[in-house]
């Protein structure tokens, strides 16, 4: 497990669990929307370019099985998929949760961005990219599993927070 792949939808815990993962199997973290977002939540030019040269490396780890642009490349260039297929009623609230607390106290994201209670109209808002993309998405990665092109993957299914918790212990223990 070298290359590794964190699927989910928005809300899911990707970030959180792609770091954790990285960590403790020492390997490098890239957060996917800190490469696709710029400032002003501008799409960065470099984007395609900066996963095509990272997805080259020997090891990582990326939080997001990818932008459409990129995600044929980065299945293509993974060992391991991890996928947090977690309850739509879970992953709301942890969306919520997580962008309420953005939004109120202004914290920074990436790239000097942050979230206002305003963003959450916009449909690309993880908050309504989370309920109206959840099945979606979901189907998108059963395909992705079951998908011949992708046979060699490492393939794992997480349905909850508890499970994904102990699969980290399981795998890769935190060190004492």
């Amino acid at each position: 497990m070298h290359r590794v792949l964190v699927a989910g939808i928005s809300g899911s815990g990707k970030t959180t669990f792609a770091r954790e993962l990285a960590a403790r199997a020492d390997l490098p973290f890239h957060e996917m929307d800190a490469l696709y977002h710029g400032p002003g939540w501008v799409p960065l030019e470099s984007f395609e370019d900066d996963v095509d040269r990272i997805s080259r490396e020997d090891r990582w780890v990326f939080d997001s099985h990818g932008y459409e642009q990129v995600r044929d490349l980065v299945w293509s260039r993974a060992d391991t998929v991890v996928w947090l297929s977690y309850p739509r009623v879970v992953v709301m609230s942890r969306v919520l949760r997580r962008s309420f607390g953005r939004a109120w106290k202004r914290d920074e994201i990436f790239n000097g961005n942050t979230e206002t209670f305003s963003d959450w109209l916009d449909p690309e808002h993880p908050v309504q990219w989370a309920w109206t993309q959840y099945a979606a998405r979901r189907e998108d990665i059963e395909r992705r599993f079951a998908d011949p092109a992708y046979a060699d993957l490492r393939t794992v299914r997480l349905t909850g927070p508890f499970a994904a918790r102990r699969w980290l212990d399981v795998v890769l223990p935190a060190s004492a």
